[in-house]
């Protein structure tokens, strides 16, 4: 073989090489929601192309609801829902499973009565019109606080509305509360008063949690991306829960949050306190994974019994796997 021809052959072979690794990197488009959280970090550092070699397609919804219908439809494969959403879900038979817990919700997300509207206790929101993104865990943890308070679903007016609607209304006086998450309760927050929050709900028995989940078929061929899709996630949580009190304004990982959602760099140090985020050594326990059937269930009987669903199904283990957590942590 001659020095020229064996270079030939060379270039060849390499320009074939790049090719064949340019058909493998698969764009993969995952839902989200525009939470100020760790994992944001992570995103727009690029860590989960990193991980994973798939060239990401990040989409931001606003509810879960629409979530759903991408996932339904084959459009996301790779999603982060919340725990009422994902029970519909379930229930409404869409092939897929959860993970890992993104995080468990606290006072990320709450019941904010406007000043003015006449609401000082959860007592007084009969008669008073609610905004909330239905379907979402917000609605899910709302209905859980008008049960607690002793009141029926129509001693309210429950308005169904997104995020952005909620701050415009909020402005409008149209509504008197909205349970909501950040960045739009953060905004309210600063004419209204918190009343209760997910974290008081949950100990009334209606836990919420927000979920990583991936279409079944996906995860079957694309287990190993998954994984490194997993260690990413928690290394970004495990970042932030090494040290929160250096999670500053002036933090880069901060500054990174702030780029890629709707909330500031100031306002992100106080809001991530409202969030649990759990290890994944410590979700692969009962407490975490193992009871998340258990907890879809009950929830899918909570909104059965409001009418927001019509059947439940009797076992949701399927919807939930442990072994994408245990391989993460090798």
């Amino acid at each position: 073989m001659t020095g020229t021809f064996r270079k030939i052959v060379l270039t060849t072979t390499a320009a074939l090489a790049l090719s064949v690794a340019a058909v493998k990197a698969e764009t993969l488009t995952i839902a989200t929601f525009s939470d100020p959280t760790p994992m944001n970090a992570a995103r727009a550092q690029k860590e989960f192309e990193k991980a994973t070699g798939w060239t990401i397609d990040w989409r931001v919804f606003d509810s879960g609801t629409d979530v759903i219908a991408a996932m339904a439809s084959g459009d996301v494969k790779v999603a982060e829902l919340g725990s009422s959403p994902l029970a519909i879900a379930a229930t409404q038979g869409v092939d897929l499973k959860m993970f890992m817990l993104s995080y468990a919700i606290g006072d990320s997300e709450s019941l904010i009565a406007r000043n003015g509207s006449g609401i000082q206790t959860l007592a007084d929101i009969k008669g008073k019109r609610i905004a909330v993104p239905v379907g979402s865990t917000a609605h899910f943890s709302l209905m859980g606080a008008i049960a607690h308070a002793g009141l029926q679903p129509t001693d309210v007016t429950v308005m169904t509305m997104k995020p952005d609607q909620i701050a415009a209304a909020w402005t409008q006086e149209t509504i008197d509360a909205a349970f909501i998450w950040p960045p739009a309760q953060t905004e309210i927050l600063k004419s209204g008063k918190r009343i209760v929050s997910a974290k008081d709900t949950a100990e009334w028995g209606y836990p919420t949690f927000n979920a990583w989940t991936v279409d079944s078929a996906f995860l079957a061929s694309h287990e190993k991306e998954v994984v490194a899709f997993a260690k990413a996630m928690d290394a970004a949580n495990m970042a932030y829960l090494k040290d929160p009190a250096a999670w500053t304004p002036d933090n880069e990982q901060v500054k990174a949050i702030a780029s890629v959602t709707g909330a500031t760099a100031e306002q992100i140090p106080e809001i991530l306190k409202g969030y649990t985020f759990i290890p994944l050594k410590e979700q692969v326990s009962d407490k975490w994974l193992g009871s998340a059937p258990k907890s879809l269930k009950s929830t899918a009987d909570f909104l059965k019994s409001v009418g927001r669903i019509d059947a439940v199904t009797d076992d949701y283990s399927k919807f939930v796997t442990t072994a994408i957590a245990q391989e993460a942590q090798k």
